[in-house]
């Protein structure tokens, strides 16, 4: 693990540069520079895995986290700055500790989501990516220590990089989470999870980007099924791109270079903002075992189709049953 642990300073280092001229840039500018960053922190990732010949340094969702914080600004995801290393690490190392265990793989998925859940609960944090990193060394049948080692590093640059900047500034620190929607994340998870059992393939009990995307939409108050469709559509073909490129070209680099490119050219396309689309494509690299990363794109297709339209008619659930709630109440309140 030494060379990565050097050349992750030397990334930061460049991440930094420029720092002192930041105020004086035009916005435009700083989202490009602050892109061009993210996207280092993506090759120094996959390098690194090359490097070393370890795909667990590997990690989907910190170039999704990176385009989350440093460019879009996710105000959700970094109130709380300290939260950006603390809760990806704590849960990276519960989905770490569990894969030890000698039990079949749904149960480690079962419990490893309940205690993520109760752990965010616990802190009061309701940062997705920590669900994405508990899952992660499940997925991946993580073994090694540099599997939790890269998630320190790669968690901490992205919140030195969120404090240095100031993007917190100015947001309320206190974060309104709903925990009942914990209970019906889990509720949806569970029914996928049988449902995989049942059609034999327990391996795509976990995608971790589009938990995420769910994780994330269960916690806004307004959901449609436009946005429904834009974001099935959007992570079934990076599931699809990122497979395809995988099993195509046999440069990891090179790979990594192309879905950058088209992810970008899909979101401009799609017009939408999803940084799960830039956790996708590595999927294929930490997945076990050739046949499960091939039914990657398909499995996407029916997770997305499964959880999407299960939150639409949630969402559509909770706003009549709102309404009714709000009516009573104007009811009761009308004066005789």
């Amino acid at each position: 693990m030494a060379r990565v642990d050097f050349l992750s300073p030397l990334f930061f280092l460049w991440f930094m540069k420029g720092s002192e001229n930041h105020e004086c840039t035009g916005l435009k500018k700083r989202n490009d520079d602050f892109l061009y960053r993210g996207f280092c922190l993506y090759f120094g990732m996959v390098t690194a895995s090359v490097m070393m010949n370890d795909h667990e340094i590997i990690l989907p969702e910190i170039p999704a986290m990176a385009i989350a914080m440093w460019v879009y600004r996710e105000a959700g995801w970094i109130r709380q700055p300290s939260k950006i290393f603390i809760a990806p690490s704590i849960t990276a190392a519960i989905g770490f500790a569990i894969n030890q265990l000698s039990i079949a793989y749904l149960g480690k998925v079962i419990l490893t989501l309940v205690l993520i859940m109760l752990f965010l609960r616990l802190v009061q944090s309701n940062l997705a990516p920590s669900v994405a990193t508990g899952l992660l060394p499940l997925v991946t049948n993580a073994s090694e220590w540099s599997f939790i080692i890269s998630v320190f590093i790669f968690t901490l640059i992205l919140m030195l990089g969120v404090l240095i900047f100031g993007f917190n500034k100015g947001l309320e620190q206190k974060v309104k989470i709903q925990y009942k929607c914990m209970l019906v994340f889990l509720g949806l998870n569970f029914v996928w999870i049988a449902l995989c059992w049942l059609a034999g393939y327990p391996q795509l009990a976990v995608i971790p980007p589009i938990l995420v995307v769910v994780y994330e939409v269960l916690q806004k108050p307004m959901y449609n099924g436009k946005m429904a469709f834009k974001q099935g559509l959007v992570l079934t073909i990076s599931a699809m791109v990122g497979t395809l490129l995988y099993f195509a070209i046999n440069s990891w680099i090179l790979v990594t270079l192309l879905d950058i490119i088209l992810m970008m050219i899909l979101l401009r396309l799609v017009g939408i903002r999803m940084p799960a689309v830039y956790a996708f494509p590595l999927l294929p690299f930490v997945f076990p075992g050739g046949q499960v990363a091939a039914m990657l794109p398909i499995g996407a297709l029916i997770a997305s189709v499964f959880f999407f339209a299960s939150l639409l008619a949630y969402k559509k659930f909770e706003m009549k049953r709102n309404g009714k709630v709000m009516q009573v109440s104007n009811d009761t309140n009308v004066p005789t």
